[in-house]
């Protein structure tokens, strides 16, 4: 605080002091307070050399700003106002040690539930609600389970310091008695969630979560469609063309008997205007149909033997959801890319433009000697420049 600031308050309260009581005074000067732009809003003042158009380099205080809303998702600590206060942040040691401090605090947490589930739509979740005839088992406690399974992989990455593509090929996840028993996962009880091995492969990673899975869905049945477009959008970083006008809507199943969604989908594909999106999307999502609409294993439908065989549009095949993601691993500096757009987007409070693309490049470049661990992916971000400096708007 400035003596500016304090003197600010200070006439608020001493006008009103002239015609009421010290509690409606100090009532006033409140009022003021949480009525101020510098209260609701996280600004980022210019230096008054600075012309409109032209960048600056953030102070101390506003530098340690972003770096807590990034990593903490709240204000700074004492610790931090300090570094900034004697310098230390303008520094790279400084500043790398200060972002260290802050990502083993338990306060990093916020990486996990604001950042993870804004990245991965986990708030699409609350949205979709399975048929209760097809999936009797799917209930409210259910799908926050599912939530948090994929919100405790993430924060177990951040704080274990582990390779971001592991969010793909962990052999390893976080259940309770609930989720377990839906993903058939044994010998775990009560509603504290555990960390537990995986001895099945299909369930590795966020394509075995049911929060994925189930939000990728309808009410009635899976969509590969959805799922697709989800791992491109989110994963790969590409987004499909926008489906074009009067697309007809899935037929449903032939009085003759019940198909599959692949047959479904195929007689929907025949259809010229609709095969050009679909060639990138539904290979993806056919890859993974053993999973039902809320994520559950199965190797059959419609009385049929599953089908999750395809050809990605670079013409690579694939047969399931193991062989997918091992092609997507196989482009992981893609991968690490869209996770850097998208924590940088996320650290800055803005979308990445045309002209950041080249930090971002360089970010994923110097974190693959590290096996692109996450700490190391933060602190290219907190060292670039799009995350030390500002422009002031123009006219």
């Amino acid at each position: 605080m400035t003596k500016a600031d304090i003197d600010g308050l200070l006439k608020f309260y001493l006008n009103e002091r002239e015609r009421a009581n010290f509690e409606a005074s100090i009532r006033t000067s409140l009022q003021a307070l949480l009525a101020s732009p510098h209260f609701i809003f996280k600004l980022e003042e210019a230096p008054a050399a600075v012309r409109a158009g032209q960048s600056y380099a953030l102070n101390g205080l506003d530098l340690a700003s972003r770096l807590s809303f990034f990593l903490w998702g709240s204000g700074p600590d004492d610790e931090l106002i300090a570094a900034a206060s004697r310098g230390a942040l303008a520094t790279p040691a400084g500043l790398e040690q200060q972002a260290r401090r802050m990502l083993a605090d338990r306060r990093a947490a916020a990486l996990s539930t604001r950042f993870a589930a804004q990245w991965l739509r986990l708030q699409d979740l609350d949205k979709i609600k399975p048929d209760a005839r097809l999936y009797p088992q799917f209930d409210a406690n259910l799908g926050a389970a599912m939530k948090r399974e994929t919100e405790l992989l993430f924060d177990n990455i951040v704080r274990q310091d582990r390779d971001v593509l592991e969010l793909l090929t962990a052999d390893y996840t976080f259940v309770n008695e609930r989720l377990a028993r839906h993903y058939g996962i044994a010998n775990v009880t009560g509603p504290a969630f555990r960390r537990v091995a995986l001895t099945d492969i299909n369930r590795r990673g966020i394509f075995g979560h049911g929060s994925v899975l189930t939000m990728t869905s309808v009410a009635d049945r899976t969509s590969p469609v959805l799922r697709g477009k989800w791992v491109l959008e989110n994963i790969l970083g590409t987004h499909p063309p926008d489906p074009p006008p009067n697309v007809p809507p899935l037929k449903p199943n032939p009085s003759t008997g019940p198909q599959t969604m692949r047959q479904r989908m195929e007689e929907h594909r025949s259809n010229p205007a609709c095969a050009g999106c679909h060639k990138m999307m539904d290979p993806i999502g056919f890859a993974l149909e053993n999973f039902d609409g809320t994520g559950k294993w199965r190797t059959r439908e419609a009385g049929q033997k599953l089908d999750a065989a395809g050809v990605l549009v670079d013409g690579t095949p694939i047969d399931g959801i193991v062989s997918l993601r091992q092609q997507l691993v196989r482009y992981s500096p893609q991968v690490v890319r869209t996770v850097t757009e998208r924590l940088l987007t996320y650290a800055l409070g803005r979308g990445v433009e045309y002209d950041d693309m080249p930090v971002v490049r360089s970010i994923v470049r110097n974190a693959e000697p590290s096996n692109y661990r996450f700490s190391t992916v933060v602190l290219e971000i907190v060292k670039s420049m799009p995350f030390q400096m500002n422009r002031k708007p123009g006219a």
